[in-house]
């Protein structure tokens, strides 16, 4: 995924882009020209603008949620983790050991491989491996009639589970390519319009196109990075599992 500088380039490039087309059409076809088409490309310019206004929006709005949603997920998990292992002290030998060291290790694997690997698109497979061995150390047949105690350590498990299955999806979920279709062949066409009008100062043209051009290159790449809440500049920190692992070393 792109970085800040990758991220700073892009827009750069638009809007340079942008700039250079606005000059090349007035050379080609002068602003005194285009007056007398002003009517027609208000229009145009005003009906594209605001449908594509709504249509970004909407999609920074979706990115941004599911974003929140990813990261309140890693919470979660994080926290059903540290819970396991304040639970697991109740538990009776060698249930007690075995679950809190996996615990510990789990906190540190998500941490030192789960997101970098995450970061390069990668699945992790190593958090898998110590979660299936605390399910067979809870679930063993030593562990059978099960107490109160076990009962809220699986329930715990379980929450665990679910939490680090849904990171892995949302990990790897994208916006479908023909929605990227529509933003980009939308922004390219609302550029284009904004070019087209004909203004008589230049200056105030120039600087009109260059703000529109910069406002959708940011939006488009804020829609880019968050997309990917485990990639990019922008992702969903480890932070929830650093503190859970601080909490286990403490106690």
């Amino acid at each position: 995924m792109l970085d800040f500088f990758q991220d700073t380039v892009l827009v750069v490039v638009t809007v340079a882009g942008a700039l250079l087309f606005m000059t090349g059409l007035n050379m080609v076809w002068p602003a005194e020209k285009r007056r007398s088409h002003n009517d027609l490309i208000g229009w145009q310019l005003s009906i594209l603008g605001t449908t594509y206004a709504v249509i970004l929006g909407f999609m920074l709005y979706t990115v941004w949620t599911n974003f929140g949603v990813a990261e309140a997920n890693v919470e979660q998990e994080a926290g059903a983790l540290a819970n396991l292992y304040t639970i697991a002290s109740a538990l009776p030998e060698p249930q007690r050991t075995q679950i809190q060291k996996l615990a510990h290790a789990y906190a540190d694997t998500a941490i030192s491989t789960d997101w970098p690997g995450m970061s390069k698109g990668q699945e992790p497979q190593d958090t898998f491996r110590l979660n299936d061995r605390m399910w067979h150390t809870l679930v063993s047949p030593q562990s059978v009639p099960t107490s109160q105690v076990q009962e809220q350590a699986i329930l715990e498990l379980s929450k665990l589970t679910d939490c680090r299955r849904i990171r892995l999806l949302q990990s790897g979920s994208r916006l479908p390519g023909i929605l990227w279709w529509v933003l980009l062949v939308g922004g390219v066409l609302t550029i284009v319009s904004c070019c087209m009008f004909g203004a008589e100062s230049a200056r105030l043209h120039t600087l009109q196109v260059f703000a529109f051009s910069l406002l959708i290159a940011l939006c488009l790449v804020a829609i880019a990075d968050i997309d990917r809440p485990f990639q990019g500049s922008v992702h969903v920190s480890d932070l929830a599992f650093r503190r859970a692992l601080q909490l286990m070393d403490e106690n």
